[in-house]
């Protein structure tokens, strides 16, 4: 059986108001790009004809601007899952114009299946091979995809001749059992294969394939800075100092990194310390530092949800294909966030925040609390079960009218329990084995800029003496003082 190719428009004719589209990819890194930008069309010219038009969407994890960026902008978009990185997205968000829904990345793929979800009506497939009997070859990025192609009713694809060289090999799709009949990940180390390099659709449910030449658009990062340079450097000689006095194991443990700049940061302080050896990845993205680490020896393997390279350094992967064959492996992100393997594994996990406080509970998600940023993603996936725990911030923002500890966090998305160390551009903070009453010396005393070290040690003096020491009228007025005055120093602490 062969498939039709079909235009973008003929695709979305079969994409009804109400319907639950679900997208490949995870990150910008194998999103399908034409076919979301037919539909935020489609949905546009019925609205200026008074029509309604939204579906629900769900995806990997973040998009791009072809997805997120054009729905929103057409108001197509009616709930959202999971996480979200474009500004329309989150505005739309944080207006209510979306419904927005943020659970763990390792769980939402199983909440499909158990049926907690609801039904998925079209799946938009990015693929950069396919055969008639429905085999496929995904691109960049596997997100949910496997099981968006099992579960939806209907699939389009949407073959990409943007990539010239092939993505066969890069791929381990994996489903696991369901309860009860669920068994162990057998993942010992990051390596180890344990699933299929193709997905297998039945070709009754796929409706067409739509051409498509377009990239990831993924700008390159911005160069390190000297805050993300302290940071990085922060990082490595305590993990270079945890090795010497043998709390991690004398061959490293596998390391896992978020996205960003402050993650790239860290990465690269791993590469330039001399104390770290070779190390392995496990973990839901690699960007280009990646790259760098490879060329270099420092990282010999990586495991990953998704190649999230930058446009210019997506080129120079594809036209060295065959040195990163058996250096890099793409599962999907219930199996990447898997809560099993990563204990098992003994990660070092490396997340950013928003905010801490003097405590050790991090906000990565909401600003003031209420204002959504991206999301969780799969950054309590890896803080709750990793080896070593680690948060990632500069100190301050906003040119200093901001702080990053704070007395009290204003959204809660790591608990106490979770972190065990934190780092800014002014130190380390390791939270392990001490009380509330020495994390918070601690962190003022090693992560807090100086401009706050004052204040926050003022806060402690009008804070009511318990377990945890607490002013309620207090505990977010330095929040208080941004929003009034632009400047959390103007600060006044009632007693």
């Amino acid at each position: 059986m062969s498939f039709p190719f079909i235009t973008a428009e003929e695709a979305v004719s079969h994409i009804p108001n109400g319907a639950t589209v679900a997208t490949s990819g995870f990150t910008a890194s194998g999103t399908p790009k034409v076919v979301p930008v037919a539909l935020a069309e489609k949905a546009k010219t019925l609205h200026d004809a008074g029509e309604p038009f939204k579906v629900t969407l769900y995806t990997g994890a973040s998009t791009n601007d072809y997805v997120d960026g054009a729905l929103s902008r057409a108001k197509a978009i009616s709930k959202r899952v999971p996480y979200q990185g474009s500004p329309d997205a989150r505005n739309s968000a944080n207006t209510g114009e979306i419904d927005y829904y943020d659970p763990h990345l390792s769980h939402m793929s199983q909440d499909l299946r158990y049926g907690f979800m609801g039904d998925i009506d079209v799946a938009v497939i990015e693929v950069t091979e396919m055969n008639p009997s429905g085999e496929v070859v995904l691109g960049a990025g596997i997100g949910m995809t496997p099981l968006f192609a099992r579960m939806a009713k209907n699939v389009i694809l949407e073959y990409s001749s943007y990539y010239h060289t092939s993505f066969r090999g890069f791929h381990d799709n994996y489903i696991p059992l369901d309860p009860p009949n669920r068994r162990e990940i057998p993942i010992y180390k990051p390596s180890d294969r344990i699933g299929s390099p193709v997905i297998k659709i039945d070709p009754k449910k796929i409706i067409g394939v739509v051409p498509s030449n377009a990239s990831e658009s993924i700008s390159s990062f911005t160069s390190l800075s000297d805050t993300t340079r302290a940071i990085g450097a922060h990082v490595a000689e305590f993990l270079a100092h945890e090795l010497k006095m043998g709390r991690i194991p004398k061959g490293f443990l596998p390391v896992q990194s978020g996205v960003g700049n402050i993650a790239n940061a860290a990465l690269h302080g791993l590469a330039d310390h001399p104390g770290i050896p070779q190390f392995e990845m496990y973990t839901e993205v690699v960007q280009d530092a990646v790259m760098e680490l490879m060329h270099k020896g420092k990282c010999t393997f990586a495991s990953t949800c998704a190649l999230a390279f930058s446009d210019n350094s997506m080129l120079e992967f594809m036209d060295d294909i065959e040195f990163f064959r058996d250096k890099l492996l793409m599962r999907p992100a219930e199996i990447s966030n898997h809560p099993e393997v990563v204990r098992r594994l003994g990660l070092i996990a490396m997340n950013t925040a928003l905010e801490c406080d003097i405590y050790g509970n991090v906000n990565s998600t909401h600003v003031t609390g209420s204002k959504i940023m991206n999301g969780i993603g799969g950054s309590a996936d890896f803080c709750r079960n990793a080896y070593l725990s680690i948060f990632l911030c500069p100190s301050i923002q906003k040119g200093g009218a901001l702080s990053t500890i704070v007395p009290m966090v204003t959204h809660v998305d790591h608990s106490e329990h979770s972190v065990k160390v934190i780092v800014t551009e002014q130190g380390v903070a390791d939270l392990r084995n001490l009380s509330p009453k020495e994390r918070a010396e601690v962190i003022i005393e090693k992560c807090v800029h100086p401009d706050y070290k004052p204040i926050l040690r003022d806060y402690l003096k009008v804070a009511r003496t318990g377990h945890i020491s607490h002013n309620l009228r207090s505990a977010f007025a330095m929040h208080s003082a941004f929003e009034d005055c632009g400047d959390m120093r103007k600060v006044n602490f009632r007693s």
